[in-house]
């Protein structure tokens, strides 16, 4: 009796301990590609060095292997798939089992996957919080049929198949994913293109309107940021928002231009608006998609914005959620990254520079030189596009893109590719909530999802 009594209050010293099943609703927020110099970039971007983002005031961290079955390096197919199921699966594979070979669509973007003997799907967190009777949702900033949203509620050979990933979320047509019961309950992000025939300016080639096929089955639907702030959450079940052909603008251009697109936050706002009303809970994944783009692109200011605005998702999140269910005793909500990037804070800058600006002294706050004599900016990529045959100073200030502080100045690269890579290093996790206390540590990817399904109780 003394020793349980002794092992209880011990357990009560090192923090709340949380019973498997207590967590009611997950969300589950996922910003593409941002590794840990992109989470301390952006926290000097917007807060400086001694500040703070949103979503490191969740208390519990950890580190996380993102390598996937056939490379150390991933790409978010497999990474965000290993997530959703707990199995290591190949790159460009999404929700299936590891012995899944990715095969290329076709020329023109159907699946070449075989109907069988190539894999079998692996059961994904939304489709079991399907099963349980929970609400599910996915929103994103990319198109809602790219890998990360994909890899939710899709099994598939390769991620480029985008037209029939589409297919599989909706209820009743042609390609519908079963697994999904009834449909999920909230989509949202960009991808429209993939909804709507080739007629309609879309890349159907099979001439279905899934857009009108997801009406017909009693969906909500909004194309505009207009049009989803009409949409009355309380009267509303079922929603699918596909603002853009493409993906959703970045948040700078968004914001700038004054486009009519909702921004993350407001596409999860209103999510957990919809979702929350299932009296068994819900199970909500969103992603900040775009920054990965940008750093694809070495494009490291669009990187940070759309970095923030993902954490200003994470403040309503956590908001909403504290006023529904105080304290989070029934809600876990985990923030991580499918994998990192290449981009690096280099040289000597002296404390309150720039983040984006060319590296100055903390000495004497003269310019930082290389080799050379030539002025370079704190950050840069491993490889990218932007390597310069002769390295030539850059210059601070945002009257052109070649300047260090422009929209459009794209950061120098070491390697000279095509375009910039994914990096292979570990990516940080944090969480919060019921359910959260094992997430510590170092872990592989595929163990979050035992995490959450135990805190589910699924």
């Amino acid at each position: 009796m003394i020793k349980k009594t002794l092992i209880a209050a011990l357990l009560c010293a090192a923090g709340t301990v949380h019973a498997a099943g207590e967590a009611k609703n997950v969300i589950f927020f996922l910003g593409d590609g941002m590794g840990p110099t992109t989470v301390t970039a952006a926290r000097i971007y917007k807060y400086g060095e001694t500040g703070a983002l949103n979503m490191e005031s969740l208390r519990r961290t950890a580190r996380i292997k993102t390598f996937s079955n056939d490379a150390q390096t991933t790409d978010s197919a497999p990474s965000m798939s290993a997530y959703m199921t707990g199995v290591k699966m190949n790159n460009e594979v999404l929700s299936m089992s590891s012995d899944t070979v990715a095969k290329a669509p076709a020329a023109d973007g159907s699946s070449t996957c075989p109907a069988t003997g190539n894999g079998t799907p692996a059961t994904t967190l939304l489709e079991l919080s399907k099963a349980a009777g929970k609400a599910v949702g996915a929103v994103t900033t990319t198109r809602v049929t790219h890998a990360t949203p994909a890899a939710t509620y899709a099994h598939i050979c390769h991620r480029d198949a985008e037209n029939d990933i589409a297919a599989q979320a909706v209820p009743g047509g042609v390609g519908y994913n079963a697994a999904l019961k009834d449909g999920l309950d909230v989509l949202m992000g960009g991808g429209r293109r993939h909804f709507v025939p080739k007629a309609n300016g879309g890349k159907r080639i099979d001439g279905r309107d899934l857009v009108t096929e997801f009406k017909a089955a009693g969906y909500a639907y909004a194309d505009t940021g207009t049009a989803l702030a009409a949409i009355d959450a309380s009267k509303t079940s079922k929603l699918v928002g596909l603002f853009h052909m493409d993906h959703v603008d970045y948040e700078l251009d968004r914001v700038k231009n004054s486009l009519d697109q909702p921004s993350l936050a407001t596409m999860t706002t209103k999510a957990i608006d919809v979702l929350a009303k299932n009296p068994k809970g819900f199970f909500l994944m969103v992603e900040g998609g775009r920054i990965d783009h940008a750093l694809h692109g070495t494009n490291a200011k669009r990187a940070l914005e759309d970095a923030i605005a993902f954490d200003t998702a994470i403040k309503v999140a956590l908001d909403a959620m504290q006023a529904k269910d105080p304290g989070l005793k029934n809600t876990l909500i985990v923030v991580t990254a499918d994998h990192d990037h290449t981009m690096t804070i280099n040289g000597y800058s002296k404390r309150g520079n720039p983040i984006l600006d060319i590296s100055r002294s903390y000495k004497d706050n003269s310019p930082n030189l290389d080799a050379d004599g030539n002025t370079y900016t704190t950050l840069v990529f491993g490889n990218g596009p932007t390597r310069k045959d002769v390295r030539t100073s850059i210059v601070s200030g945002n009257a052109d893109k070649t300047q260090a502080l422009h929209d459009d100045y794209l950061q120098e690269t070491g390697v000279r590719m095509g375009s910039e890579t994914h990096g292979g290093g570990d990516v940080m996790l944090m969480s919060t909530g019921a359910g959260n206390s094992g997430f510590k540590g170092t872990m592989d990817n595929t163990r979050v999802f035992g995490l959450v399904r135990s805190a589910l109780g699924l």
